[in-house]
């Protein structure tokens, strides 16, 4: 299969292509080589460009940023996402739109396929509106907190974490929330599937366990041996002061994903290092 990826520079986009270039061609594009938010550049490069399926990673992910920057947001996430499928449609092509934990509020948890979003914050709302965009025309498939195979550049959340321990700074992270973490790799395998038995349906490839964030910063320290009693619990009202709101409770689960198996944070870390 010929699969073009937009944001294929970025943690999740550069590990599918390192991880699955023996089984598909990818025809990968940065924001330089494709300005989604152009919709004449969109229709050109596409054009130009022979593929079976559009893989879109590439958004505007700066949760806090997307409250300042709201024009910003909404022309990359939105706009840049039905200028997408608009050329995809015509070309009677298939698009697999990468979505987020962010647009549910993560009030009454657990959220699976079929709960209704409802975001807090603003990056959710552009992600979501673009969700309504393609729905029903493009598979939309819902990620959380990906990790895993960060490079220097692209560093993920345990990458962040540990530099952060290793050079003995104190941490506070919440003790009353919960997040999701998914190992990219199996990201990745969930998509491999997806792309071959394609429906334009919504999926959610996301970790088996949820943790509250504490959680997360303790299982790190322990896995790295690493000083535990850097990392201090502080309440959600207490840290998010100042930011953009975001869902307190994310536990997203699948009740879909019957295909690939998703790890634990414990299983995930363990492979890192394997």
């Amino acid at each position: 299969m010929n699969i073009a990826v937009t944001g294929a520079n970025g943690l999740v986009g550069s590990r599918i292509i390192e991880l699955l270039k023996s089984k598909h061609s990818f025809i990968p594009f940065s924001s330089k080589d494709l300005d989604i938010t152009q919709k004449d550049i969109v229709q050109q490069v596409l054009d130009a460009t022979e593929f079976d399926l559009l893989l879109h990673l590439a958004a505007y992910t700066n949760v806090d940023g997307a409250e300042t920057e709201k024009e910003k947001a909404h022309t990359i996430n939105v706009e840049g996402t039905r200028n997408l499928l608009e050329q995809v449609e015509k070309a009677g092509k298939k698009m697999i739109y990468i979505s987020t934990d962010f647009v549910f509020d993560g009030r009454i948890p657990p959220f699976d396929e079929m709960s209704t979003p409802n975001p807090v914050g603003y990056y959710g709302q552009t992600k979501y509106e673009a969700e309504q965009i393609v729905k029903d025309k493009a598979m939309i498939v819902r990620i959380s907190y990906p990790y895993g195979y960060p490079s220097d550049k692209k560093p993920d959340f345990v990458q962040r974490l540990r530099q952060l321990l290793e050079l003995n700074k104190p941490i506070t992270m919440i003790s009353d929330s919960a997040m999701t973490p998914t190992f990219i790799d199996d990201i990745a395998l969930g998509l491999e599937y997806l792309a071959t038995h394609y429906k334009p349906e919504i999926y959610h490839l996301v970790g088996t366990k949820s943790y509250t964030p504490f959680e997360v910063g303790t299982i790190i320290a322990k896995h790295y041996e690493l000083p535990g009693s850097l990392i201090m619990p502080t309440t959600y009202k207490e840290y998010m002061k100042g930011k953009a709101e975001r869902p307190q409770y994310s536990i997203i689960m699948t009740s879909k994903n019957i295909f690939t198996p998703m790890k634990t944070f414990e299983e995930g870390l363990a492979l890192l290092d394997s």
